[in-house]
């Protein structure tokens, strides 16, 4: 006797969008999932859509699928830019019309204040600059096709790349400098390495280009590239003369590290350090963070600026300095006041020092540590603080930190957000310590994503 085995299909559902979640994903609620959320990409409130289900949440009443097809379309709907918008995991809000996306993350923000409690007026999410192109940052995956190198991404929950040659979004010169690094890299015989055998050599391309246009290539390798990828440097550099230096930085984990140990990098051609002028000059080498888009950098800087307020003869510490942009936009405001910038990253604090220095701003000083030691010893000393900055990572301020500004009493907090869930978390952890909320501004720094900057304002009481 034979057996056929039984092909399992998922239910379909045919339903009506209702909002866009914290993704970007539209959510509505299929009569046939018995109360649960269905998310799903590519979406708009007000579009009718059949799904199929993909994953089910056994905690909460959410699920998460897959779109089969949209029998209608939203008014706020756009014909996306890329190419390869929807198979490339980016940009999960391309399809939406800009307008439409700043006010969806001005409600991202409000609903975060609002979920921890916190009252606030929040202004207009502001759009610093055109939504696109303005990544002056790609991080490219190697891959091979039929011989060919390519440089893109992996497709969500895939190692399936995805070639981003012409994608919209990244300044050209990122995309021209990509496209050169790799034709050279299939004709000089470089192996792009592949996950799935644990083989190969390149594993990525972080290219960065200034205002300028000069560009930064690090391409970090599994194992060392010895002759093929000198070669391909020195010839990057001669096909492509804004290309000031190439790095090479040795990772050969398979874990979610996506750069090896500062100390396994070298240089393989050129100085790769670039001078981005966003205010102040500020240095930056092949590590260092820095906004994606250099208009969100001036409006964040000047939006920091102008929250902290700062006078003659204050003592303003900025927290979290990084390569120093706020730390010296402050200096140069206010020449009279003394600035310090705190930073736990050496590479990021040696740009910083460098950078207070081609600047001429003597008023400008960084210190090296953790936020909370360095604070700590400093409400400890009972030393002159005026104003205080913070720009935290996404997980927001630790405890200890919150605490130690507490103990300081600067009078105004300026509160730099790239996570409206731990802002919100944190405002309120200020307040009960006694600073009043003055207004939270939304800047849009990452068009056509999720994403959403928030300077909020605070006032000792």
């Amino acid at each position: 006797m034979r057996y056929i085995a039984a092909v399992f299909k998922p239910a379909q559902h045919r339903f009506t969008i209702a909002s866009l979640d914290e993704d970007g994903a539209g959510v509505g609620a299929p009569a046939g999932l018995l109360g649960r959320r269905l998310h799903v990409p590519f979406c708009l409130p007000g579009e009718e859509v059949i799904a199929e289900v993909e994953h089910e949440s056994p905690h909460r009443p959410e699920a998460w699928g897959r779109l089969v097809e949209r029998r209608s379309s939203a008014p706020e709907r756009v014909e996306p830019a890329c190419p390869a918008w929807g198979r490339c995991g980016g940009c999960a809000l391309q399809h939406l019309g800009y307008p439409q996306q700043l006010l969806f993350k001005r409600r991202l923000v409000e609903d975060a204040l609002g979920r921890a409690g916190v009252t606030a007026t929040v202004g207009p999410c502001a759009a610093p600059g055109p939504p696109r192109p303005y990544r002056n940052r790609a991080k490219l995956v190697l891959g091979s096709n039929g011989g060919r190198v390519i440089l893109g991404a992996y497709a969500p929950r895939s190692h399936r790349l995805v070639d981003l040659h012409g994608c919209r979004v990244v300044i050209p010169p990122l995309d021209e400098v990509a496209a050169t690094l790799a034709r050279l890299a299939t004709d000089l015989g470089v192996v792009p390495y592949d996950e799935s055998t644990a083989s190969g050599q390149a594993r990525y391309a972080i290219l960065r280009a200034a205002r300028d246009g000069r560009t930064q290539v690090m391409l970090v390798c599994a194992e060392r590239g010895g002759q093929a990828l000198s070669a391909l440097a020195a010839a990057l550099m001669r096909e492509r003369p804004e290309v000031v230096g190439v790095t090479e930085n040795l990772q050969p984990s398979r874990g979610n590290a996506l750069i090896g140990h500062v100390e396994d990098d070298r240089v393989l051609a050129g100085d790769p350090v670039l001078i981005e002028r966003c205010g102040p000059a500020l240095r930056l080498s092949p590590r260092a963070f820095f906004q994606a888009s250099w208009h969100g950098a001036e409006a964040l800087y000047a939006a920091a600026v102008a929250a902290a307020a700062p006078a003659a003869g204050d003592a303003i510490i900025d927290v979290y300095t990084g390569v120093g942009g706020i730390a010296l936009s402050l200096a140069a405001a206010a020449p009279a006041a003394r600035v310090l910038g705190i930073e736990e990253e050496p590479a990021a604090i040696a740009d910083a020092r460098a950078a207070a220095a081609l600047g001429g701003l003597g008023n400008a000083a960084f210190r090296c540590g953790d936020a909370a030691v360095l604070l700590g010893e400093r409400a400890a000393r009972a030393e002159q603080t005026d104003v205080v900055v913070v720009d935290p990572p996404r997980r927001g301020l630790a405890g200890s930190v919150v605490e130690a500004i507490a103990r300081l009493r600067p009078r105004r907090v300026v509160y730099v957000s790239c996570a409206p869930a731990t802002l919100g978390r944190d405002l309120a952890l200020l307040a009960a310590r006694g600073y009043a909320i003055d207004r939270v501004d939304p800047i849009d720094l990452m068009p056509d994503t999720p994403h959403v900057e928030a300077i909020a304002t605070l006032t000792r009481r």
